[in-house]
Parts: structure tokens; C-alpha cells; sequence
């Protein structure tokens, strides 16, 4: 005969706990768990690595990628057939990339060579600026142009001694590279490895997202998406903006040095998009080797106002239009605020730090507004 349940209203007996239970209660034992996951999670990591790499810059380019696909699916092109259209311009951004890259390290190798040459000519048109200024009562000039050409020059020849032996290594066996990385352990294997990963993010990149945040407890999820927005919102508006912004003032520095006639237009266009990935570094490191090259061609002032007025028309193109249209929704950072970001990650971190600066400061005022400004914290004080 079996028991009889309890009559309602009654309450049953607390069932005692587990010796798991009991153990975990313990602050002591969960402390020791946690820093035995973090310090497993930490040499796992380091042994995958390269993989880890390999999928974060995949996943950046499916990220990257996926506005435009998500543009396309609205006029009616499949996925499939968006993300093919995607792989080509992949593909074709490579080539160009890697063509260029030939043409702009040659073109390194020359104006690194002819810097040391190119500042002592520059040092003669410093000499009748520092004559005219001492006829008009400047003092104190003696000896300046000295002093200023001979540390130019050791330092553009310790510049030239560090960089241009690696470029010509590279451009000297470009055959033996490309022959090397043909074994699917070289770099080859390994782009062709990141571009098929970045193949099945972008075709499942919904899916591929819920799955990551369905790793993170139910109750944290939707802070997290909210998270992910904001940093979707401040860092990679930011990335695609100030990609587009590099690209165009490399494409236009290196069209008006081509038409104002300075050789190496390329290799400086190169430089001045490269660098401009940190904002106002690419007309300043641009400008430099332009100047002088244009300070050793015939009718060398003019042509020194003319690179003057294009790196100038860029900078103020860039300020004025591309952006304050491409990145205002994304960062609205004051001109002051980004160079003092800047300053700072640069002296954290150094060039990388330079890199992370804007975008950083950018999630962080993102983030005061969403959280810290309506708080009670902030509206009521401490």
C-alpha cells in the first residue's frame, strides 16, 4: 500500500544539501576554482593562440562585411551569392594590395636612400632663410643649420640603415617566398585558412552570434546585447570610417604628388593613408619626405607650395566632410579629446595604443551615456 501524500497546506521537509552544495558555499572554495579556470583558460589560450588570431580576424572581416550583405539581402541577392560578391572584392583588394605593396617598398627603398642627400639640399635653402632673418635682426641663428642638418641626416641614416635592408631582403626574394608558402603551414595556408573561416561567418553570421551569446548565463544576456551594440556602435563605425577616410587620403595624396610631379607619389600616398589610421599622423609623416623631395626638383619653391596645398586640401577635406559625416554618429569626440586619447595610448601602448586610443574613448563616453549619466549615482549624487 503507498503512502499518502501529505495533506495540502503542509510544508515538507528541506531537503539537506548536497556535499557539493555544501562545498561551494564556501567563498574559500570558490575563489580556488575560479583561479584554477583562469589560470587553465590562460595556458589553454596560449597553446591556441595563432588559432584564436586566425578566427578573430575572420570574424572582423564577416563583421566588417556584413552591413553590405545585409544591404544587398534587401535588394533581393541572396546570401550566398552576396557573400561570393564579397570574397572577389576580397580577392581583388589582395592582388591590388600585394602589387602595390612591390611598387610602394621600391619606392621606400629609393626615397630612404636619397633622404640623407635630399636634407643636405634643403639645408642650402635654410641657409638664405636663416640669412634673411638675421638681416632683419633675428639673433642667435649661428650655427643652426648645422646642427639641424646633421641630426637630420643621423637620423634618417640610422632610419635607412634599420629599414632599408629589410625591404630589399623581401623584394629580393619574392620568388623564394612565393615558394615557400605554398605548404599549407606557410602564410598562404594560413590567409586561405582565415578567408574559408570568414566564409562560413559571414553565410551564418545570426546564427554564429546567438551561439556565442547563448555561451553567457540567461539573465546577463540582455546587458550583453546591449554591450555589443554600443561597441558595434563606437568601434567598428569607427574601423569602417576611418578605413574609408585612410584609403581616400592615400588615393588623393598620391594623385596630387603625381600631378604636382614628386617622385615616390605613391610610396608617400602609401605612408599618408597607412598612418592616418591615427587621426592627424598621415599628412605629418606624408608631408615630411614630400617637402624635401620637392625642395631637390627644378623650381623647387613652387613645387614645395604646391605639396604643401595638396597635403593641406586633404587635411581639411578630411576635417571638414569625411569626418564629420563618416564618424559624428559614431564617436562626436571633440578634436581636443581625440588628441589627448591619443597621446596617452601612445605613451600606454605605443603605436597599438595610438591605434585603440579613439575608438576606446569613443565606447567609453557610450557607455557614461547609457549607464552612468541616468543613474542614481550620478543624478543623486554619492
Amino acid at each position: 500500500m503507498s503512502p499518502r501524500p501529505p495533506p495540502s497546506g503542509t510544508l515538507r521537509p528541506a531537503r539537506p544539501p548536497t556535499a557539493f552544495e555544501y562545498a561551494w558555499a564556501s567563498p574559500w572554495i570558490r575563489l580556488i576554482v575560479f583561479l584554477l579556470a583562469a589560470y587553465l583558460a590562460w595556458r589553454i589560450t596560449g597553446q591556441i593562440r595563432s588559432v584564436l588570431v586566425d578566427f578573430a580576424v575572420a570574424f572582423l572581416i564577416a563583421y566588417l562585411a556584413n552591413p553590405l550583405l545585409v544591404w544587398l539581402q534587401r535588394g533581393r541577392v541572396s546570401r550566398g551569392l552576396g557573400v561570393f560578391f564579397v570574397v572577389l572584392i576580397f580577392l581583388g583588394v589582395l592582388g591590388l594590395a600585394g602589387a602595390l605593396l612591390v611598387t610602394v617598398s621600391t619606392q621606400l627603398v629609393q626615397l630612404l636612400q636619397k633622404l640623407p642627400g635630399l636634407i643636405g639640399s634643403a639645408g642650402d635653402t635654410f641657409d638664405s632663410m636663416t640669412r634673411w632673418l638675421t638681416s632683419r635682426g633675428v639673433s642667435g641663428l649661428d650655427g643652426a643649420r648645422e646642427r639641424i642638418v646633421e641630426a637630420a641626416q643621423n637620423y634618417v641614416q640610422n632610419l635607412g640603415d634599420n629599414i632599408v635592408p629589410i625591404l630589399q631582403n623581401a623584394l629580393s626574394s619574392t620568388g623564394t617566398v612565393f615558394s615557400g608558402l605554398l605548404s599549407i603551414g606557410g602564410a598562404v595556408g594560413q590567409v586561405l585558412l582565415i578567408l574559408l573561416l570568414s566564409i562560413y561567418l559571414m553565410l551564418d553570421y545570426s546564427r554564429i552570434n546567438a551561439t556565442l551569446l547563448g555561451i553567457f548565463p540567461r539573465p546577463w544576456q540582455p546587458r550583453v546585447l546591449e554591450l555589443s551594440d554600443l561597441v558595434g556602435t563606437s568601434v567598428g563605425g569607427y574601423v569602417r570610417g576611418q578605413l574609408l577616410i585612410a584609403a581616400f587620403i592615400g588615393v588623393f595624396v598620391w594623385l596630387g604628388l603625381t600631378i604636382v610631379g614628386i617622385p615616390s607619389a605613391a610610396a608617400i600616398g602609401f605612408l599618408a593613408g597607412a598612418f592616418n589610421i591615427v587621426p592627424y599622423l598621415g599628412p605629418i609623416i606624408g608631408a615630411t619626405p614630400a617637402l624635401l623631395l620637392a625642395f631637390t626638383l627644378p623650381g623647387a619653391g613652387l613645387k614645395a607650395i604646391l605639396v604643401i596645398v595638396v597635403f593641406v586640401a586633404a587635411n581639411q577635406i578630411e576635417g571638414n566632410f569625411l569626418s564629420p559625416y563618416i564618424l559624428s554618429r559614431t564617436t562626436d569626440l571633440h578634436p581636443v579629446t581625440v588628441l589627448v586619447a591619443i597621446l596617452i595610448g601612445v605613451a600606454l601602448l605605443g603605436f597599438v595604443g595610438a591605434l585603440l586610443a579613439v575608438p576606446t574613448v569613443a565606447l567609453g563616453k557610450l557607455l557614461l551615456q547609457k549607464y552612468y549619466y541616468p543613474s542614481r549615482i550620478y543624478t543623486d549624487g554619492p
